[in-house]
C-alpha cells in the first residue's frame, strides 16, 4: 500500500513542478518590477512547498512561533538540519528569506530554475572563492532588509543528533548586527527516508521559532554566540522530543484494553 500511495505522491509532485514552474514564471514577470526583493516570489515559493503536505494525509506540520520573525529587516534564521522534509516545513513559515544552497541543486528542474527565479544563494562547499562569494551575497541581502535562512550544521545529521555549528551565520550576525532567530525542527526525518523513494507511514512535524538572539553582547566572540545558539537549539529540541515521547506512551497506554 505504502509502494502504491508513493507512486501516486512522486507522480503529483513531478506533474505539480512542472505547471507550477510555469506559473512562477508568470509569478516573476508580474510581480519583479514593484518587488525587486522577491518577496511576492519566496511567499509563492512558500505555497508551493507547503502543498505537498496540504495534499498528503500521511504528513501533519504545525509552525509554532511564526509572529516572532520580522516581515522586514536583515536577519540571520538558523535550523538544525535532519531531512530534506526540513526545506518544505521551513518555507511554512511564509516569511520573505533567501535560502542559502548546495549551487548543484540550481540546476535541477523546475525545483532548482524556481530557486533562481528567487535568487537564493548557491554554494559549493570546500570552495573558499564560493564560501566568500556566498557571504558577500547575504551581506547584500542583509544590507536590503531581507532575512537569510541557514543550517549551521552544514549538511544533514545522520542520525538526528545536532552536528557542530559553522561559523558562517554567526559571522553575518555579528558583522552586521542582525538578531539570529533560532529554529527548532522535530518529526522530518519521518517524511521521506534518506536513502529511497518510498514514503513513510506517518510523520508529524513541528517547526518551532524561539526568541531572537541579540549578537551585540557577545562583542566579536563568534564562538560564544555560535555556542549559545547551538545549546538553544539543542535544548528545545530535547524538550520538545521529550513532550513527544510522553504523548506517544500516555497515548498507547490509554489505548490498551481494560483488564
Amino acid at each position: 500500500m505504502r509502494a502504491i500511495y508513493s507512486v501516486l505522491f512522486w507522480l503529483f509532485f513531478a506533474t505539480s513542478c512542472a505547471v507550477l514552474f510555469l506559473l512562477g514564471c508568470l509569478v516573476w514577470l508580474i510581480t519583479t518590477p514593484f518587488d525587486p526583493n522577491g518577496r511576492v516570489q519566496h511567499l509563492y515559493s512558500s505555497a508551493w512547498a507547503m502543498l505537498y503536505f496540504y495534499v498528503n494525509p500521511l504528513w501533519q506540520v504545525r509552525v509554532e512561533g511564526r509572529q516572532k520573525l520580522p516581515w522586514k529587516g536583515g536577519a540571520v534564521f538558523v535550523s538544525n538540519h535532519e531531512s530534506i522534509g526540513d526545506i518544505l516545513v521551513l518555507f511554512g513559515l511564509y516569511r520573505p528569506f533567501k535560502w542559502i544552497s548546495k549551487e548543484s541543486v540550481f540546476k535541477a528542474p523546475f525545483l532548482g530554475w524556481n530557486m533562481s527565479l528567487n535568487r537564493y544563494v548557491p554554494l559549493r562547499r570546500g570552495d573558499k572563492e564560493s564560501v566568500t562569494r556566498m557571504m558577500t551575497q547575504c551581506e547584500e541581502w542583509l544590507d536590503r532588509g531581507v532575512p537569510v535562512m541557514m543550517f549551521p550544521e552544514g549538511t544533514r545529521s545522520p542520525d538526528g543528533n545536532l552536528l557542530p555549528f559553522k561559523d558562517g551565520a554567526f559571522r553575518l550576525a555579528i558583522n552586521k548586527q542582525v538578531p539570529i532567530y533560532p529554529i527548532v525542527l522535530t518529526g522530518t526525518r519521518d517524511t521521506l527516508p534518506k536513502h529511497g523513494i518510498v514514503l513513510n507511514e506517518s510523520s508529524s512535524c513541528v517547526v518551532r521559532v524561539l526568541d531572537p538572539v541579540d549578537p551585540k553582547p557577545f562583542g566579536e566572540d563568534l564562538a560564544g554566540l555560535r555556542e549559545h545558539v547551538r545549546c538553544l537549539i539543542s535544548a528545545e529540541r530535547a524538550r520538545m522530543l521529550g513532550a513527544r515521547d510522553h504523548l506517544a506512551v500516555n497515548t498507547a497506554s490509554t489505548s490498551l484494553p481494560a483488564r
